[in-house]
């Protein structure tokens, strides 16, 4: 059976790199230019969505300038339920975003396969009315099959500048078994990050071919590199306070 989600996943993955390789490119245009300009990316999720801007932040040979809006009643560890209650509640990115500092020339990644509850798509306004850009990897089969959480029916994709379709089916599950009525193995984490880290690699592409030095830090595991990821905390710890608390 490992085999066989092996295979959906590879399968999954190819049908992101050919359709959405576009834009995967001009999502890292738009970062590149923001790191270069001396903005930040910041990346928010609701439960487990949340992983992908852990596993950008503070990353060894990922990009310094990555700023996880981490709000812990929106993940798991504070009660399962209520996180995904909170999520479907309209207005509570009111409760948090106020604390965040986004600025006109800064990314806002969003990620939510389902794009319907309103936490996701109020981030994604709220980011917009500070002129930043904002990037949404989200499921565009949901829209098609499922009604919008959102006051105002909207959906995520509606709320960006730019969507990235992680071309997840509806359930997340990918597995089927004849004697199982519920599907099982979820791809959009395995998807997402694979995105997002692909984002992230062009972007230094990009940069290096704009003759930029990127800001990537080093694995605090090999020699030397204290000095130079210290120097690169010291850059952006002001914006990203989870730096250097």
């Amino acid at each position: 059976m490992f085999n066989q989600y092996f295979k959906k996943l590879k399968e999954l993955l190819t049908t992101v790199e050919e359709v959405e390789g576009k834009s995967i490119k001009a999502a890292a245009h738009e970062i590149a230019k923001c790191i270069e300009n001396d903005g930040i990316v910041h990346v928010f999720g609701c439960g487990h969505s949340h992983m992908i801007g852990e596993e950008l932040f503070y990353r060894a040979g990922g990009l310094v300038p990555i700023n996880p809006i981490l709000i812990e009643d929106l993940m798991l560890h504070k009660g399962a339920v209520r996180s995904s209650q909170l999520e479907q509640q309209n207005d509570f990115a009111d409760s948090f975003m106020g604390n965040i500092s986004i600025a006109p020339n800064d990314v806002v990644m969003i990620v939510s396969t389902s794009g319907r509850n309103p936490v996701p798509i109020d981030v994604a306004k709220w980011a917009k009315k500070q002129k930043a850009f904002v990037i949404a990897i989200t499921s565009l089969a949901y829209p098609k099959n499922v009604s919008s959480r959102h006051k105002d029916g909207h959906y995520l994709f509606q709320a960006a500048d730019l969507v990235i379709d992680n071309h997840i089916p509806i359930g997340d599950a990918m597995m089927e078994l004849p004697d199982l009525e519920v599907s099982f193995g979820s791809g959009s984490t395995v998807v997402g990050t694979a995105i997002a880290n692909g984002i992230m690699a062009e972007a230094v592409n990009m940069m290096v071919e704009h003759q930029f030095t990127p800001p990537i830090f080093k694995s605090g595991n090999a020699d030397g590199s204290a000095k130079h990821n210290r120097e690169l905390i010291n850059r952006y710890k002001n914006r990203i306070p989870m730096l250097d608390k």
